[in-house]
């Protein structure tokens, strides 16, 4: 009989399970059965937020004896926020108007353990400048990503190199997971990587 690892990732971001399986976390997935929320009202922070702790109790409730980590990252350009691209043609349109200017890319984490009535929240904040885009460079990068299942219509990892010149704050929060704050922070719920 196989005995579930205690930590339990309510996500489907690759990204994200890469991210913990690097650091040497055990842990299962599973996709949280929720839309996250879009609401032009929130600010960045606070939608970042308020989406992990949807993903995260919409895990949690059906496995309230797990620790339970949800994950949400939005990118915002003049204050507006930027979610994941329609189609391909949107995509390149997102990469234009990032292009040679700088943006801020927010994760919010939350962590929760029902059986113990414990939570923490937090986010994390990166500032991303991007190089000068000219229309070829945008439809190679688009030639060699899939930017559909992401905020902003890019990866930082990869192939990132090409369209980002600067990263300002935590590169791990521009792929999707803060992992220099969940460490610390799954470390306060007993939870360790087998590398520590």
């Amino acid at each position: 009989m196989r005995v579930a690892t205690r930590l339990l990732l309510a996500s489907n971001s690759p990204r994200r399970r890469e991210l913990l399986a690097a650091a040497g976390f055990e842990f299962e997935s599973i996709s949280p059965r929720i839309s996250e929320g879009f609401d032009v009202d929130l600010t960045l922070r606070e939608l970042t937020v308020f989406n992990a702790i949807r993903k995260g109790m919409s895990v949690a409730r059906m496995h309230p004896e797990r620790i339970v980590l949800a994950a949400d990252t939005l990118v915002a350009f003049d204050d507006e926020i930027i979610g994941k691209p329609a189609d391909l043609d949107h995509a390149a349109k997102i990469l234009r108007r990032l292009s040679g200017r700088v943006h801020e890319v927010c994760s919010a984490v939350f962590i929760c353990h029902l059986a113990s009535a414990r939570s923490a929240s937090f986010h994390e904040i990166s500032r991303v400048r991007f190089r000068s885009l000219s229309r070829a460079k945008i439809d190679n990068y688009l030639a060699q990503v899939d930017p559909l299942d992401k905020a902003g219509a890019y990866a930082a990892q990869g192939h990132g190199a090409e369209i980002i010149a600067k990263i300002d704050g935590s590169f791990s929060n521009v792929v999707g997971l803060p992992m220099e704050k969940t460490i610390a922070a799954l470390a306060a719920f007993g939870i360790k990587s087998k590398t520590a």
